[in-house]
């Protein structure tokens, strides 16, 4: 059981330096996966207007509020990352990396 935890601490060790990485990484992935349902949600509300409003709405939510959600969201994952034990903490990186692969598989992204 030692070598088990040895080993699970290692992997959080190696993965320490890189949590603001991950925490970025792993919020774009999700705006990857789901970003056509929020697109197409904004598309619903906005075809009504006009072309010239339904563009810069697009421009906006797409280069501005995906952006904003992005920095503002990583900060946020990072410390959920943070307040799982330190020895859990690398396995349960891989395996949140593993449920996104899946979660894009389910949507045919892969």
């Amino acid at each position: 059981m030692d070598a088990i935890l040895s080993l699970l601490s290692q992997l959080s060790r190696v993965m320490q330096p890189h949590y603001s990485a991950i925490a970025l990484s792993m919020v774009a992935t999700v705006l990857v996966i789901y970003g056509d349902v929020l697109n197409k949600r904004l598309k619903r509300f906005v075809s009504p207007h006009h072309f010239i409003i339904r563009t810069l709405v697009f421009v906006v939510v797409c280069a501005f509020g995906y952006g904003l959600l992005t920095v503002f969201a990583a900060p946020f994952v990072k410390q959920l990352l943070l307040m799982i034990p330190f020895v859990y903490r690398g396995i349960s990186i891989i395996l949140i990396f593993l449920l996104l692969g899946y979660l894009a598989e389910h949507r045919r992204y892969i």
